[in-house]
Order: structure tokens, then C-alpha cells, then sequence
């Protein structure tokens, strides 16, 4: 029962701070309507961050030093778009990979960087908080307060614009709004959660590596869908949650697959089947609302031709 609770916890925390890069490609592809594929090395880039300076002794500075690292991937990509004409998958792909270099360099060119026996948020808040659930009420704090912030902010007159930019940009040009602007905003917020999370997990496992951020987009892409397929018709707070709920049911999925002793090397195909299934969900839904409608539409007509047979038939008796 012990062993359960500790999977349920540990899942529930890892979850959360992975709810993160889900809001983060929330903004940017199903607001901005953007394939960004530099998470995987914004990701690492706000772990090395986080570490090195957690590692100078300020683990709290180092949640902020993340997203601003995490604000610059955003704006890197954003340009490459904007102003430099590069589709937004090549955009991706092009900061993904320039932001290996940079984060060994952050991390003074070593592949795996260590903050034991360093202070964390964590290890703060577990003098004021204690016992044993104190990573998950600062994890907790710190997604509740994004998910408000994300709200409101999509909620001003800026963040309208982010989300009609994604709708329509020609309208949004129509309307004396610059869509590159609002495209450099909503990557740079969103970029600035994924490193948050890079952070938050690095001082989580107290432990960064170059490769860390590997296959981010396809967990982050997993969660999104799972917590669409839940709430996406929602209104914007619903979609917000939603996301945070979907990721925990991912790594509450992780979690099971654990316990059942699938082998750690078929995790990717986990994730891949869950992303397939997530995304197949809402087709094979109407495709199952169609057939049904299908078939009690056959049923009737065939009530309805029984019907005029058997009405042949009295008349022809008669």
C-alpha cells in the first residue's frame, strides 16, 4: 500500500511539472497554431540554467534565469519566423539544434551536471512545510499560479490578440494588429514555461543531463491531446486545467506501465501509442456516432419497408 502511494505521489508531482511544456505547447499550437520543435532543447536549456545557478547558491533565482533563458529560445524561434521567413517546423528544428551547444556550454561543456548537496526550492519549503508531501505543495503552488496568470493573460487585450493571430492572421493584420509581434509574444510565453519546467526538474531530481529534454514534445503533445479529449470544449479555464489534468493521467499511465514491468527502452513507443490513440479518439468518436446513427436509420427503414409490405399484402387478401 506504501509502495502504491509513493507511485501515486511521485507520478502526481512529476506529472504537474510536466503540465508545464503541455501549457507551453498549448500557446503555442493549439492557440498560435505552431509547430514548435525546439522544446526538446528549451527544455534542457532551463534544467542547465536552473542547475548552474542553483549551483551558485540561488534556487530560487534560478527558477526566474530558466524562463528568461526559456523567453530568448522563444524569441530565437519567433525571429527565425517573423522576420527571417523560416517555416516554423524548420524554426524549430534549427534552435533545437543550436541549443545542444548552448546548453553544454551552460553547463561548462559536460554532459550530465549534479546539484547534490545543494540547496533547491524544494528543500527550502520542506523547513517551513515538513513531512513528506512538500515537493508536491510547492509543484502544486507553482501550476496553480501559471494556470491564473495564463488565464488572465489570454483573457487582456494582448492575449485576444495572441489567440486571434492563431485563427487568423490575415484578420489580424486587417485590424491594425502586427502579427509578428503577437507570434514573438506567445512563443517567448511559452518558451518561458518550458524552461520553468526544465527547472523545476532538474532541482525535482537534483541532477541535469544533456539529453534530458529527449522526446519532450511527444509527452508534452500526449498530455495536450489527453486533456483536449477531455475538456476541449470547454471555455479557456477548462482548457487550461484540462491541460493540467491530461498530463497527470499520461504520467499516471507511465506509472502503471511501470508497475506492470513493461521495460524502461519502450516508453517512446508508449508515448507514440498514447499520442495515436489520443488523436484518433475524437474520429473514431464521430466515426462510432455515425455508424450508430447508420444503423437506426437502417433499422427504421427497414421497419418502414416491412411496413408497406405487410400493408401489399392486407390489400391484396382483401
Amino acid at each position: 500500500m506504501a509502495g502504491m502511494l509513493g507511485v501515486f505521489q511521485t507520478a502526481l508531482e512529476v506529472g504537474l511539472i510536466y503540465s508545464l511544456v503541455a501549457m507551453a505547447l498549448f500557446i503555442s499550437f493549439s492557440i498560435l497554431n505552431i509547430a514548435d520543435l525546439s522544446t526538446d532543447g528549451c527544455f534542457t536549456l532551463g534544467c542547465a540554467v536552473g542547475a548552474t545557478v542553483t549551483l551558485a547558491g540561488h534556487p530560487v533565482l534560478a527558477i526566474f534565469a530558466a524562463m528568461a533563458a526559456g523567453v530568448l529560445s522563444g524569441y530565437v524561434t519567433a525571429f527565425l519566423q517573423t522576420k527571417l521567413g523560416v517555416e516554423s517546423i524548420l524554426a524549430g528544428i534549427i534552435v533545437n539544434t543550436g541549443l545542444y551547444t548552448v546548453n553544454l556550454a551552460v553547463m561548462g561543456f559536460s554532459s550530465n551536471l549534479s546539484v547534490f548537496g545543494c540547496d533547491t526550492v524544494f528543500s527550502l519549503a520542506k523547513g517551513f512545510i515538513g513531512g513528506k508531501w512538500y515537493k508536491l505543495a510547492v509543484i502544486a503552488v507553482i501550476v496553480l499560479l501559471v494556470c491564473i496568470i495564463l488565464i488572465r493573460f489570454l483573457g487582456t487585450t494582448l492575449g485576444l490578440s495572441v489567440r486571434a493571430t492563431g485563427d487568423s492572421p490575415d484578420m489580424v493584420s486587417a485590424s491594425s494588429i502586427n502579427p509578428a509581434f503577437t507570434v514573438t509574444v506567445g512563443l517567448c510565453a511559452a518558451n518561458s514555461l518550458t524552461g520553468l519546467a526544465g527547472c523545476l526538474i532538474g532541482q525535482y531530481n537534483k541532477n541535469c543531463d544533456i539529453n534530458l529534454g529527449t522526446g519532450m514534445v511527444t509527452i508534452a503533445l500526449a498530455s495536450l491531446i489527453i486533456g483536449q479529449a477531455i475538456f476541449g470544449r470547454g471555455n479557456m479555464r477548462l482548457k487550461v486545467f484540462g491541460v493540467v489534468i491530461g498530463s497527470v493521467i499520461y504520467r499516471f499511465i507511465v506509472a502503471l506501465a511501470l508497475r506492470i514491468n513493461i521495460s524502461a527502452e519502450y516508453f517512446k513507443l508508449v508515448s507514440a501509442l498514447i499520442v495515436a490513440v489520443a488523436i484518433a479518439a475524437p474520429k473514431m468518436r464521430e466515426k462510432l456516432a455515425f455508424m450508430r446513427k447508420k444503423s437506426v436509420s437502417m433499422r427504421k427503414m427497414r421497419k418502414e419497408v416491412m411496413s408497406d409490405v405487410n400493408n401489399d399484402r392486407r390489400e391484396q387478401n382483401l
